[in-house]
């Protein structure tokens, strides 16, 4: 009985941190209405809600902003035209080998990235990182899971408090770090947070916390209560990557892209 009255207060704190909507700006539904964007990552805005997440983390258009992992630049496809006026996008990528990627990515297209820097995270994987104190935001879109079940080290060890320290560490005091990850429910096994795809919210800000950070609330802006977050290939099973194939894909496409924690932290001023 006790452990259920836990889990109840847990859950509970976690809905009541939850904050209250933040209207978009228009220079940030601008940016999401770039034409310069691929019609692919247009399509996966009704999953994803950049408009209404980049809000709720604050992001200004003055702001230096650090994104972290960017991938395919679903996210750099909008924070670039967003920040190239007055602010500044620097992406990081893991390793070498995916900074070269991601330096290939922004030539591709001067015109949209032509102002992004590219470096390193984390530098414990090698390359060059982030000068300390100097971004006023960090964002990381479905990494910390990553971090967390080793992927990219050499080891496969788990790297995610070290990562975060890291973060804390490029920021100015009074800086903002944005998580939105796989949300692995709180009843669940901790040792599929390193194999799913998902990881718990309580996991999350333990690391921040531990890092430094005061967590400042959550979203649920891209919650999805269709997704158990149970899948026969973790959380890979959904769109788009469709781990499983032809097998049951219009079962997983009517349920959509996976159920994400969106939780705002900040770097103590004093």
């Amino acid at each position: 009985m006790r452990a259920l009255t836990l889990a109840f207060a847990v859950s509970s704190a976690f809905i009541a941190s939850a904050a209250p909507a933040q209207a978009p700006s228009a220079a940030l539904k601008q940016a999401v209405a770039n034409p310069a964007r691929s019609e692919a990552n247009r399509a996966r805005d009704q999953y994803r809600h950049p408009a209404e997440t980049l809000a709720f983390f604050g992001i200004k258009p003055t702001d230096t902003v650090v994104e972290l992992w960017p991938g395919g630049g679903w996210y750099t496809e909008i924070l670039a035209p967003y920040l190239a006026e007055r602010g500044k996008l620097i992406v990081a990528a893991p390793t070498a080998k995916g900074l070269e990627g991601t330096q290939k990515r922004l030539a591709a297209k001067p015109e949209l990235f032509g102002k992004v820097q590219a470096v390193n995270f984390p530098t414990l994987l090698g390359g060059t990182g982030v000068s300390p104190g100097t971004a006023d935001a960090v964002l990381t879109f479905r990494n910390a899971h990553n971090w967390r079940g080793g992927y990219q080290h050499p080891e496969k060890q788990d790297y995610s408090l070290e990562a975060f320290r890291e973060i804390y560490a490029m920021l100015k005091p009074g800086g903002v770090l944005g998580v939105e990850d796989h949300r692995l429910p709180e009843s669940a096994d901790d040792a599929r947070e390193k194999s799913s795809g998902y990881i718990k919210v309580s996991t999350v800000r333990r690391l921040a916390e531990q890092a430094g950070f005061r967590f400042a609330g959550s979203s649920e802006v891209n919650a999805n209560k269709k997704d158990t977050a149970d899948w026969p290939k973790g959380v890979w099973t959904l769109p788009p990557t469709y781990a499983e194939g032809e097998t049951d894909r219009a079962k997983y496409q009517a349920i959509g892209e996976s159920d994400r924690m969106t939780l705002k932290f900040v770097k103590p001023k004093g």
